[in-house]
């Protein structure tokens, strides 16, 4: 493909979120964009940004519902043989808009968003472990170059948390969902912004109750999983915390990792470049 800057970010509602990610992809310039929660229907998400994002040079790839979950592709590298869901996986009872993928000039790209499991042993627990073993599957199946990008609702260890006692007993911790998750990393998937960072403090979900961003009390659930191909051309990867301030954010930030050559240069963990021309308190786990 040449250069590409890959972005992924939960919105948490795109309609919501318009006001905020029309400029941010002015400024960022993300080659291809993976959104989840869009919570809009396929025509609805078309009538609201069809127009904008085609005058940006993107052509998407979209896969909705009325009101809940949600996953899209905007791509300036073309997008191919698109595939809504997840071919043969789990319900809850039906499929729901968790994924869709396509080829993006040559490469592979996954859209998720992972059910959250709500509460460990419950029937939506199980949904969870079914469905991350349904995009195994998937992505085994497929081709070598692929990338899977998105809210994966699972923190893979505990440097990913800010406090790891606050989540004992509940989702997103538990050995069987970071199992799960390694079934990926199996495959040869790298974690990209892991691998450049080993040991900083990242996350990239603040609950919305006051002062956690503030106080940086997050979770690192929003990842980048690339083939070894593909993870051997990153130049920099990082997470866009400048997206999570201000009027009206999602609670998640943005990730970005650049291929084959870093517009912005070897950016920090979490200190956003320019793109275009800690004190703790007890507090519960976030919802």
């Amino acid at each position: 493909m040449g250069r590409v800057r890959l972005a992924t970010w939960n919105v948490n509602s795109v309609k919501q979120r318009v006001p905020r990610l029309l400029p941010w992809l002015d400024e960022r310039r993300p080659d291809v964009v993976c959104l989840q929660e869009t919570k809009l229907a396929d025509e609805a998400f078309l009538a609201l940004l069809g127009a904008e994002l085609a005058e940006r040079g993107y052509e998407v790839a979209v896969h909705g519902q009325v009101q809940w979950n949600g996953v899209a592709i905007l791509s300036r590298v073309g997008v191919e043989d698109v595939t809504a869901g997840l071919p043969g996986g789990p319900g809850f009872p039906e499929q729901e808009a968790r994924a869709v993928s396509a080829t993006c000039g040559g490469l592979r790209v996954h859209s998720v968003y992972v059910p959250n499991g709500r509460e460990v042993g419950s029937d939506h627990y199980r949904y969870k472990l079914e469905w991350l073993a349904a995009l195994r599957d998937v992505v085994a199946d497929g081709p070598e170059d692929v990338v899977v990008c998105g809210d994966v609702n699972i923190a893979p260890a505990d440097a990913d948390l800010f406090d790891p006692a606050v989540f004992v007993g509940h989702t997103h911790v538990t050995d069987e969902e970071r199992a799960a998750l390694g079934a990926l990393h199996d495959l040869g998937l790298r974690d990209v912004v892991r691998d450049r960072w080993p040991d900083e403090r990242i996350y990239t979900y603040w609950d919305y109750r006051a002062g956690m961003f503030h106080r940086d009390l997050g979770m690192r659930i929003d990842l980048v999983l690339a083939s070894g191909n593909v993870a051997g051309r990153v130049e920099a990867a990082w997470v866009d915390r400048k997206a999570r301030k201000g009027t009206s954010p999602s609670d998640h930030a943005p990730v970005v990792v650049d291929l084959d050559e870093a517009p912005d240069g070897n950016a920090g963990p979490v200190v956003p470049p320019p793109s275009a021309p800690r004190t703790r308190k007890a507090v519960r786990p976030p919802r």
